[in-house]
């Protein structure tokens, strides 16, 4: 896949708009859509028109998305491709395949079932009453493949008595659109097709793509693009016929997540509820289906943010994804870490030692975040915690100047002040960027420390100077015991909205000896914090509310006005077990599990914040990213939390804080990768927890 410029910080990431399933055309940006898009996106604002209207996005909550990138391939659930909205196969964002119709003995098949077979690939079956008077029964079964890679395997099963004769046509088509196109309603009609080879081709002035078939068609006709069979099965036979689309001059797929250097270790969960087992494995497929590789360094790959949409890179979700990722084992991390390590802004001026990252629309109360300002207060805290998990030392030197300078720009944007604003004249200073930044320091300075570098002294002095100021000016005192600001304006006005991104209150972050830095609430009012985020104002039941049910702007599905969002769920989830509010995170990760059921495993990156009750069932975002990396992660560090896995491989140990309450029953985590090697443990029904495997020499700390 090629790999996308870095965003500009002034880009914009997406909007939000009440419905929900709205998007501005112009704010599909390359971190938003796959590399090629950029070259068909829509412009933006016109100085003398004003904004670009508004359209409706294509739907992607019924999709069935397959995900080896660069490849996709998005179907509905009756699997024929028709052309209309995001059904095809695609290869860096260009959409090869639109149309494949399948017809069997002059009709097409009736859908019986659609489901995932794995997180790059999809079954479709459906029926054919091939013999005349043979009552309600069908006699031909038709499966069909689907693969991202850009393959369709169609098989006929007779269960006939008697010999079929099958005319089999296939009607192909496609516009070779860019999904930026196809998502602001651009895509442009079908181009004509050639016989090409065993199948055919179609072409443009930015591209080519064909389709070949195994067997070769009886007859190809480009007029229609139309290639049919004739088959002759015998009772209770079978026949198959495989198509190839590949975009002209390119090869077999080669997926990232899909060869033996993948970054991710296979681990594998058992125990009492085999819900976590499920969602360990779907996560760890999503997580690989999402892999890419960096062109010029091929042994660097990261995450891609999610699919549909977001096929490129999004600084801020591929670090946070890789920490939520590190029980899989560091080499992930480190990828992503020098990735980013490359787009770093250098020389002079204000934005030195920035990672760039494009703006993110944070819901009706706030104006649009820097995702720049996350992913450069995630750097340094990512290197010093994969340091932990057991990045080598080597890794470690080699990635350490780009962290200096992360850390070297947050004390220069802060300046003679104390809070880290938005890198705006009189921008907000906002609660979760001071919960970034506060952990940034402590976790930069133990790094540095670590690495015999200068400059921790400062870093645990400004973040002290965080504390005192931010439990005093941040913390809104009402009758209920009080609440943390949103953010405080430019005029010092504190924002009073709850929303989950308070969750980032509790994700402190892990130093030496199995300890966790300390956050910027005190006890007291993080007791409080956890008891409003444990309400049933802010957990829906199926998860974390973007905001919670009482505030004026509180939208079900607005994405970051009430939906629920996995990532600041899993946060929530890991904070509160690490602060020893184990009911409140109990509750919360049973939500998401329940969730995770109903969408068979494969979590989207936010659905709605409607009330869990007896017999519903999650509603889905019709905009949202399925999969996405965030969610996919998340499961992992969901799953992990329950172990309370603290490594410190440079001391050699291992520190373990199950939850006591065992909200899962017997959990068993197998496979995961500590000091870099297999890590196993077990966790009881008691809530005592046991390794059963881990690198020698490690120890088990207190």
């Amino acid at each position: 896949m090629h790999q996308p410029t870095p965003p500009s910080a002034a880009d914009d990431d997406r909007t939000s708009h009440p419905q929900g399933g709205k998007r501005t055309i112009h704010a599909l940006k390359e971190d938003s859509l796959p590399t090629p898009a950029k070259a068909g996106a829509t412009p933006g604002r016109n100085p003398r028109t004003g904004p670009p209207p508004t359209v409706e996005l294509p739907p992607a909550h019924n999709a069935l998305i397959c995900v080896a990138l660069p490849g996709l391939a998005v179907s509905a659930e009756h699997g024929q491709l028709t052309g209309r909205g995001l059904e095809g196969f695609y290869r860096a964002g260009r959409r090869v395949l639109s149309r494949c119709r399948l017809r069997v003995a002059g009709r097409e098949p009736l859908a019986v079932q659609a489901r995932m077979a794995g997180a790059d690939r999809a079954r479709f079956v459906g029926t054919v009453r091939a013999s005349p008077h043979t009552g309600p029964d069908p006699d031909l079964l038709v499966e069909r493949n689907r693969h991202a890679d850009g393959t369709e395997r169609i098989t006929l099963h007779s269960a006939a008595n008697r010999p079929l004769r099958l005319p089999v046509e296939v009607a192909l088509g496609t516009d070779l659109a860019l999904l930026g196109a196809i998502a602001s309603g651009g895509a442009g009609p079908e181009l004509p097709a050639s016989v090409h080879d065993s199948g055919l081709r179609w072409s443009c002035p930015t591209g080519a793509a064909s389709v070949t078939a195994d067997p070769p068609p009886t007859d190809a006709l480009a007029s229609a693009g139309l290639l049919r069979w004739e088959f002759e099965l015998p009772p209770h036979g079978s026949a198959s016929v495989e198509l190839r689309v590949r975009p002209e001059g390119a090869g077999p797929l080669r997926a990232a997540g899909q060869t033996a250097t993948s970054p991710l270790a296979a681990a594998r969960v058992t125990g009492d509820d085999h819900r976590a087992e499920a969602l360990m494995r779907a996560g760890i497929a999503d997580l690989q289906g999402l892999l890419v590789r960096y062109p010029a360094h091929p042994a660097d790959t990261h995450l891609a943010a999610g699919a549909p949409w977001r096929c490129g890179l999004a600084p801020a979700e591929a670090l946070a994804a890789a920490r939520m990722a590190l029980p899989l084992g560091t080499r992930l991390a480190a990828g992503t870490l020098r990735t980013l390590a490359r787009s770093q802004r250098t020389g002079p001026g204000p934005q030195s030692g920035m990672i760039p990252g494009p703006h993110r629309d944070t819901g009706p109360q706030l104006p649009p975040g820097c995702t720049g300002t996350e992913a450069t207060l995630l750097f340094p805290a990512l290197l010093a915690e994969a340091r932990r998990w057991g990045l080598p030392d080597t890794e470690t030197e080699e990635l350490l100047p780009a962290a200096e300078r992360c850390l070297d720009w947050l004390r220069s944007s802060v300046g003679e002040g104390v809070y880290l604003c938005d890198p705006r004249p009189g921008g907000h200073a906002r609660c979760e960027t001071q919960a970034h930044a506060h952990r940034a320091a402590l976790l930069g300075a133990d790094l540095l420390d670590a690495c015999g570098r200068p400059g921790a002294a400062g870093l645990r002095q400004w973040a002290r100077a965080l504390r005192a100021a931010f439990r005093k000016d941040f913390w809104i005192d009402t009758p209920g015991g009080g609440r943390p600001a949103a953010a405080r304006a430019p005029d010092g006005r504190p924002l009073p909205q709850l929303g989950s991104a308070a969750a980032h209150l509790l994700d402190t972050g892990l130093l030496g000896g199995g300890t966790y830095a300390p956050g910027l609430l005190d006890a007291v009012q993080c007791e409080q914090l956890a008891r409003l985020l444990g309400s049933p104002a802010m957990d829906s039941g199926w998860g974390l509310r973007g905001l919670g049910v009482r505030e004026a702007a509180y939208n079900p599905l607005g994405h970051r006005a009430g939906a629920v969002r996995v990532r600041e769920t899993a946060t929530a989830v890991a904070g509160l077990a690490v602060a020893g509010y184990e009911k409140e995170a109990g509750g919360l990760l049973r939500g998401v599990l329940a969730a995770a059921e109903a969408f068979e495993y494969r979590l989207p990156e936010m659905y709605a914040g409607e009330r869990r009750t007896d017999g519903s069932a999650p509603l889905p975002h019709p905009a949202a990213c399925r999969p996405a990396a965030t969610s996919a992660a998340a499961g992992i560090l969901l799953l992990t939390s329950l172990a309370g896995i603290r490594p410190d491989a440079p001391s050699g140990t291992v520190t373990l804080r199950p939850l006591r309450s065992a909200p899962l029953g017997e959990i068993g985590l197998r496979g995961l990768r500590v000091a870099g090697a297999p890590f196993s443990v077990r966790v009881s029904r008691l809530g005592l927890a046991m390794v059963e495997e881990a690198a020698d020499g490690l120890q088990l700390g207190v």
